[in-house]
């Protein structure tokens, strides 16, 4: 059995969390940190991981850059692993996770879902496949309540495909200023924002008569809490490094 401390536990993916876990037997949540502390259920929410009673188990995070970086500096000084989920953190940000993870086990992605990880490795392979010779286009569409665009998604899309292509691509936003016909070295990405969407990704490989499309969907935030589970059983045991779903999805994670 893996104890998991859930720091988001009120918010929307907390209250996913508990009820996907709630429904195995491979791990269990011991303990909530919220703002407001108080309980869910039999499970003790605590104001910040300081309040915990032990410093025991593995931290899953759904809150901010600023709560992932608190995660990662408080399990980097208790020897906890942790799973980082947050989007929209800094270089700085990101330059402390990594530091923690040269003490802890550390699993960092900006998007939980497995899918949308095997949509990455499939746009990698699609990138060395055709070489240059197609145009490459993002779309990415979220609720009309996300805060940031474009989505942390399409960038690990992009950066995955740069890399691929030895970074040769400059990312395009916004052409609406500029009259010129499309460079050849255009990766382009367009949000759209609207309603309840939870998560639209397609990748467009574009040639001159014809379009290949990978494209994901999440129909619910559950595919998320799942990945974070995932995420969790997987590290433990594990020894201390940064670790993404590309390690999970190399077959070393036991529960898939």
């Amino acid at each position: 059995m893996t104890d998991l401390i859930i720091q988001g536990i009120n918010g929307r993916m907390g209250h996913t969390l508990v009820e996907k876990i709630s429904a195995r037997s491979d791990c269990r949540i011991v303990a909530g940190v919220d703002q407001k502390a108080g309980q869910i259920g039999d499970i003790p929410v605590y104001a910040s991981l300081e309040d915990l009673p032990e410093a025991k188990g593995i931290v899953i995070d759904f809150t901010s850059p600023a709560g992932t970086v608190h995660a990662a500096q408080f399990c980097a000084a208790h020897g906890m692993p942790c799973v980082l989920c947050s989007t929209g953190l800094s270089k700085e940000n990101e330059a402390v996770v990594e530091q923690a993870s040269e003490k802890v086990p550390v699993f960092r992605s900006a998007n939980m879902s497995v899918g949308i990880n095997v949509l990455i490795e499939l746009a990698r392979r699609a990138t060395k496949l055709f070489d240059g010779e197609f145009d490459i286009e993002i779309v990415e569409k979220h609720h009309h309540n996300k805060l940031d665009a474009p989505s942390g998604t399409a960038l690990m899309i992009a950066n995955a495909i740069n890399e691929e292509a030895g970074g040769k691509y400059e990312y395009v936003y916004d052409r609406h200023a500029v009259r010129q016909k499309r460079g050849a070295q255009e990766l382009g990405i367009s949000s759209v924002r609207g309603g309840g969407i939870v998560g639209d990704h397609d990748v467009l490989f574009c040639g001159p008569e014809e379009v290949v499309t990978i494209s994901h969907v999440a129909q619910s935030r559950g595919v998320f809490a799942d990945g974070a589970v995932q995420a969790a059983l997987f590290l433990d045991g594990c020894e201390p490094g940064y670790y993404t779903m590309t390690d999970m999805l190399k077959g070393k994670m036991q529960c898939l």
